[in-house]
C-alpha cells in the first residue's frame, strides 16, 4: 500500500480518480479496513491526515466489478443525430460584457430568430439551410446596421455537416451569388458613406472566395455553439468535443456531464472547462437540452470569459426554440 497525506481540499473522487480507481467507495473501504483507530474515515477527508491507498493490482481487481456510478448506462447516452425532415425555428440572444478590475463595465446585446431547415442527406453528410432575422441590437450604430444588412442579403446559405452534426462547410447558394450585384446595389443607397462603401467591398471579397466564407462563417457565436461536438460517444459518464471560443478563436477541450439520470424525452448536459491552451484566462460553462428522439437542441445556454490585460471579457449566448 501507500501512504499519502491529505491536502486540503482532496475528495475521495479527486483521489479516485488521479489513481485511476473508478468507484471512490472502495478507497474509503480500503483505507477503513487497514488504517489506525484515530485515521478511520467517517465522512469527509481530513487535511493532513493519513490516508492508505492500494496498489495497483488491487485497483485493477476493484475496476473489475465494473460498479462504478458513472458506469449507469442513464449517464452514458448514445446521441444519435437524425435531422431528417426537420425543421427549426430559435431566438437567439448574445450579451457581451467587458469588466475592468475596478469595476467598470460595458455591456452590448444582439438578438435574432434562426430558421434551420434539412434540406437532404449525401452519403454521411447532412446539408442544412440557414436564416437569420428579425435582428434587435442595443447597439444601433450605422455599421452595426450595414454588418445586419449584409448577412442577411446572402440568406438562406448552405450549411454542410458530418453524421454527429458538425459543420464541414458553409456556402452560399449559386442564386446568392449570382444576384448579389442588386443586393449590393441596394447597400450602396441604404448606406453611401465611404467607410461604408469600403465595408461593402470587403464583405464582396470575402463572400467571392468560397474557402475564405466558410472559414469566416465558422467563427460566428451560434454556429460554433449549435453545431459543437455535443454528441460525441459518453464514457465512465463524460464526454468531450473540442472547440474554439472568442474572437481570438482559443482552443478549449468541453467535459459533458449528465445532469439528472432520471430523463425520458429530453436530456440535460452540463458543460464544464476540460482543458484549455491558456487554462489560467479562461472560464467556461453551460448546458445543453437535447431532445433524444432526433438528437436536435431544444436549448442552449453558454457563458465564457477570457481574462485580458486586466480586463475580462465574457460572452452569454442563449438559445431558446421557438413553438
Amino acid at each position: 500500500m501507500i501512504i499519502h497525506f491529505i491536502i486540503s481540499g482532496e475528495t475521495l473522487e479527486s483521489i479516485a480518480e488521479e489513481i485511476h480507481l473508478e468507484n471512490p467507495q472502495y478507497l474509503k473501504e480500503y483505507h477503513n479496513r487497514y488504517c489506525a483507530k484515530e485515521d478511520y474515515i467517517y465522512d469527509q477527508l481530513i487535511p493532513r491526515k493519513k490516508l492508505l491507498i492500494p496498489e495497483m493490482d488491487k485497483i485493477r481487481e476493484y475496476n473489475s466489478r465494473n460498479d462504478a456510478p458513472f458506469k449507469k448506462v442513464a449517464l452514458n447516452p448514445e446521441i444519435t443525430f437524425v435531422p431528417e425532415h426537420k425543421e427549426r425555428k430559435y431566438r437567439v440572444t448574445i450579451t457581451e460584457t467587458h469588466e475592468k478590475e475596478k469595476g467598470d463595465s460595458k455591456s452590448s446585446d444582439i438578438a435574432y430568430s434562426i430558421t434551420l431547415q434539412w434540406v437532404k442527406k449525401d452519403l454521411d453528410t447532412h446539408i442544412f439551410h440557414l436564416s437569420k432575422e428579425d435582428f434587435y441590437t442595443d447597439n444601433e450604430s450605422k455599421m452595426s446596421g450595414l454588418a445586419i444588412e449584409c448577412i442577411q442579403s446572402l440568406h438562406p446559405f448552405q450549411i454542410t455537416t458530418d453524421s454527429k452534426g458538425e459543420i464541414l462547410n458553409i456556402s452560399l447558394l449559386p442564386g446568392v451569388i449570382k444576384n448579389f450585384g442588386k443586393a449590393k446595389e441596394r447597400l450602396a443607397d441604404l448606406f453611401p458613406d465611404p467607410y461604408a462603401s469600403r465595408y461593402i467591398e470587403d464583405f464582396e471579397y470575402v463572400i467571392s472566395d468560397e474557402k475564405l466564407f466558410s472559414e469566416r462563417m465558422k467563427q460566428d457565436t451560434f454556429l460554433r455553439i449549435y453545431f459543437a461536438g455535443l454528441r460525441n460517444d459518453f464514457k465512465n459518464g463524460k464526454s468531450y468535443f473540442r472547440q474554439s471560443i472568442s474572437d481570438e478563436n482559443i482552443p478549449v477541450i468541453i467535459q459533458q456531464t449528465i445532469e439528472d439520470e432520471d430523463y425520458t424525452d429530453e436530456v440535460d448536459l452540463l458543460l464544464n472547462l476540460s482543458k484549455s491552451e491558456a487554462p489560467d484566462l479562461v472560464e467556461y460553462d453551460g448546458t445543453y437540452t437535447i431532445t433524444l428522439e432526433d438528437g436536435m437542441i431544444k436549448k442552449a445556454w453558454i457563458k465564457y470569459s477570457v481574462f485580458r490585460f486586466g480586463v475580462k471579457y465574457t460572452t452569454r449566448i442563449a438559445v431558446d426554440e421557438l413553438f
